[in-house]
């Protein structure tokens, strides 16, 4: 294991030496090397549960490097929403553009829309595919798969090396334009999120343990007076967030099996989304342990 400039250590033995900084989208060796994580997986499960998504931070560096790839983006392109979807965004295939491996395996879900002969490697299906006309309109868990592209954050906030951040990017809403006025302003506010593949013994952290890793957000200024949170609701207002997030809940934990994942997915709020043009979702996703996968199994 090589020990890095600021004294932390990049796994595998890369270091600055043998990995290059360039620019533009990062390899997962100068994640490791330049960019390593600042919190834990329990920290950023916290977080989402904390009741404030804007608590997930990429690297400041990582973020710096992103403005400027950003920047010409918009000049190549006129707007990062465009750059999807010339570009980026392969509705119902599989990634083949991500300098990020991952071990999700989408071929039962794509079937055979995963490998399109008539698609040349590197080159997305251009614009928005077409909406069915008996389209209800909204994300819902069997959303036909030509409506999205999943893919992963070639940006990704910073994780543990073990923990996949992906996009689930959808050509329509991820909420119902109709949302109960009980928890209308909420929703619009706090977003959504929940949690996959908990084990019994390791659920989704509860919101009282924020106090304790507020310290990890310290570079940000982040304190408890600056959080934006709703309050706890009713216990009807609470089931009215949960059904708000059940087609995604369903569409994540089919996508991610949860005998083998556990995820935290969220989606931002507007005043969070760094690409308001575009519905998503965001995925955080560990991969189980054997020993976690057969307990799962038994």
């Amino acid at each position: 294991m090589a020990i890095i400039a600021d004294g932390s250590s990049a796994p595998n033995g890369h270091s600055p030496e043998s990995v290059p900084l360039g620019t533009g989208p990062p390899t997962r060796e100068e994640l490791l090397v330049y960019y390593p994580a600042k919190f834990t997986w329990q920290q950023l499960r916290t977080f989402v549960n904390s009741g404030d998504l804007g608590l997930l931070k990429r690297d400041k560096k990582l973020q710096q490097r992103y403005a400027k790839w950003a920047n010409g983006i918009k000049e190549q392109y006129g707007s990062m929403v465009n750059y999807l979807l010339a570009y980026r965004l392969q509705w119902g295939q599989a990634d083949n553009l991500s300098k990020l491996p991952s071990r999700l395996d989408l071929s039962d879900y794509l079937g055979e829309s995963s490998v399109d002969s008539s698609v040349p490697a590197g080159v997305a299906l251009v614009g928005l595919p077409q909406i069915p006309a008996n389209s209800v309109g909204y994300f819902t868990a069997d959303i036909p798969r030509h409506l999205v592209s999943i893919i992963r954050n070639d940006w990704p906030y910073s994780v543990p090396a073990n923990i996949e951040h992906s996009l689930i990017w959808t050509v329509l809403p991820i909420l119902p334009l109709e949302l109960p006025p009980s928890v209308k302003p909420r929703l619009l506010q706090d977003g959504l999120w929940g949690f996959t593949g908990n084990s019994p013994d390791s659920p989704p952290p509860s919101p009282s343990l924020l106090p304790s890793y507020l310290p990890a957000l310290a570079e940000w200024g982040v304190t408890e007076a600056s959080l934006v949170r709703s309050a706890r609701g009713t216990d009807e207002e609470e089931e009215a967030v949960r059904r708000a997030g059940l087609e995604v809940h369903k569409f994540v934990s089919a996508r991610w099996k949860e005998s083998e994942w556990e995820t935290a997915w969220f989606v931002n709020p507007p005043r969070l989304q760094s690409v308001p043009g575009l519905a998503h979702i965001h995925v955080f996703a560990r991969f189980k342990s054997p020993e976690e996968r057969a307990a799962w199994a038994a």
